[in-house]
């Protein structure tokens, strides 16, 4: 019969395999006191039948648990708290643009766009063809790219200083619009321009804003910080004799609502996902405190009921996350560990390495890979998220292409990994993937809940003081009870970026989230359900830059 000491041997041995002390140290107990002959091996037989698959029935708990018994809508209130809060009182998150109208769809001709970028500067000039021009009724696109030049942005790029980076791209819309001749300019009639740009900016008008801090490995700002960029754009661009006005100045995530609702007026929310996550919605402009809009002019204000809000997506969530140890470690090492909490779950940028992480220690626990881990994820962030679709998106019997591309880009000496260890990887792989999908439809459920009550609010109010609404001011307010549930029924979401668009399955698990949701919220209001529609944006930098423009012409 096993002594204690045995006991305690064998124990020890399951918590190395991963294995719960305790539970060996139970089997020992129950075996001995009923009076059957007991092993060092039986003390864990329960738990080591297939460590791998204890293994991943825990990730599963640890990532999704939190789902179970209305959880996830629970979080989704929770969230919705701490938007009303933000909207309120944070000057870093919930942020009102300068766009306060949306298009109606029936805005024509040509305009020039510009997007930049962090790897790419493009320029184009787009057409749109709105009502107004028969465009989509004629069975054409809303909207075409009519010319587009594209220009990468290297190091070399990144590295020049101040107005060098602003004069190289002077230079390039320059190149653009000299092949068309027809598009005349002159200092007393430039060419107007939307402006698609993908860094920090302190928006100070719908065509101008005080240049910040750029990152990213970009030098463009040094001496230029607090200088507008609508001046420092249409200074450079003076220099090569080109007259141009910088009209508009979006975002990304703005520039993607834009560019949908232009052809497909039911869209309020945006949604960007890739290296990073941010979420624009259009909101009224009641739910959002006064200081946030700066010193804008009273016009603005007279024309203004809903505006779009760059919502910072990635810096909610903090004390309510579904926290696991793999994200501790991750945080534990993050330069900033407490500015993006949201992102660190669920954005491009990081669901890599939380595999990576727990990959790591089923390595040791388990045993899977061998009991190897290769010599380059020992490495933080060396397991990229586009590694993890790659593997995800082969569903064959024996994974080779799997296997043929983990071990391609993280080779283990003298060992080749099997089936089943790919099909560990990509079971793991893929709880970390739905806990990200589940966090984003919380995160889009929450704002659509936040809109309606908005909106229900200030129709009620209006209602009851009998204001009559001036519908060409005010082309999005809302008049009748019938029409806000026309607006809550419908609800489409345009999306973009390398996560919700390219890894197997990513949109369909959101979408599935976000419907249980809503169905949910519209049984408690007793409404019908609605659909749901998630809507890829398409050039959504350039068209949106381009629609900016035109709403404001």
């Amino acid at each position: 019969m096993m002594t204690l000491r045995e006991a305690l041997a064998a124990a020890l041995k399951s918590l190395v395999r991963g294995k719960s002390f305790l539970k060996a140290l139970l089997a020992f107990w129950s075996a001995t006191t009923s009076g059957v002959p007991v092993t060092p091996q039986d003390a864990g037989a329960k738990d080591s039948i297939d460590p791998a698959a204890d293994f991943l029935a825990e990730a599963e708990h640890l990532l999704l648990g939190y789902i179970a018994a209305n959880g996830l809508k629970k979080f989704s209130r929770r969230l919705k708290r701490q938007f009303k809060e933000r909207l309120w009182s944070n000057p870093e998150c919930m942020l009102p643009s300068y766009n306060s109208q949306l298009p109606t769809g029936r805005e024509s001709g040509q305009f020039l766009a510009l997007d930049i970028g962090g790897s790419t500067l493009r320029v184009a000039l787009v057409e749109l063809r709105g009502a107004a021009a028969g465009g989509p009724s004629e069975g054409g696109a809303e909207s075409q790219i009519v010319r587009l030049d594209s220009f990468k942005i290297d190091s070399s790029v990144r590295s020049l200083r101040g107005m060098q980076f602003f004069d190289w791209i002077a230079e390039r819309i320059h190149r653009t619009v000299a092949k068309d001749s027809a598009r005349g300019h002159s200092p007393d009639l430039p060419l107007l321009m939307g402006l698609a740009w993908s860094f920090p900016i302190e928006q100070t008008s719908s065509k101008g804003g005080k240049l910040s801090a750029m990152g990213k490995g970009f030098l463009a700002n040094e001496g230029l910080v607090g200088q507008d960029l609508g001046e420092i754009i249409k200074s450079a661009c003076q220099k090569c004799g080109l007259y141009v006005e910088l009209s508009a100045i979006v975002n990304d995530s703005s520039a993607a609502l834009l560019a949908e609702a232009y052809s497909t007026p039911s869209t309020r929310f945006s949604l960007i996902l890739g290296t990073g996550v941010n979420i624009a919605a259009h909101l009224p402009v009641s739910t959002i405190d006064q200081p946030k809009f700066g010193d804008r002019p009273s016009s603005w204000h007279e024309k203004a009921s809903h505006v779009i809000v760059n919502t910072e997506l990635g810096m909610f969530g903090h004390d309510i996350l579904p926290f696991t140890r793999w994200d501790k470690l991750l945080k534990a090492d993050h330069p900033r560990p407490d500015f993006q909490p949201l992102e660190q779950m669920v954005s491009g940028m990081y669901l890599g390495e939380i595999c990576r992480l727990a990959l790591v220690e089923a390595v040791q626990s388990t045993g899977v890979f061998g009991g190897k881990l290769p010599p380059s994820l020992e490495k933080p962030y060396s397991l990229d998220t586009e590694t993890l679709s790659l593997i995800e998106a082969d569903i064959t019997p024996t994974l080779s292409t799997a296997i043929h591309t983990f071990t391609t880009r993280h080779p283990i000496p003298s060992y080749t990994p099997t089936t089943a260890d790919l099909s560990f990887l990509r079971t793991l792989a893929s709880h970390i993937i739905r806990r990200s999908a589940s966090i984003i439809a919380a995160s889009l459920h929450a704002l659509w809940e936040l809109k309606a009550e908005a909106e229900t609010e200030l129709l009620t109010t209006t209602l009851a003081t009998g204001t009559e609404t001036d519908t060409e001011t005010h082309p999005f307010a809302i008049e009748t009870q019938a029409e806000l549930e026309t607006v809550q029924d419908k609800m489409t979401v345009v999306y973009n970026g390398s996560v919700v668009e390219h890894y197997p399955g990513y949109r369909q698990e959101v979408q599935m989230f976000l419907q249980g949701l809503m169905a949910e919220s519209k049984r408690e209001r007793g409404l019908e359900l609605g659909s749901i529609a998630l809507v890829e944006a398409r050039e959504s930098s350039l068209r949106g830059a381009a629609v900016a423009l035109a709403c404001l012409s």
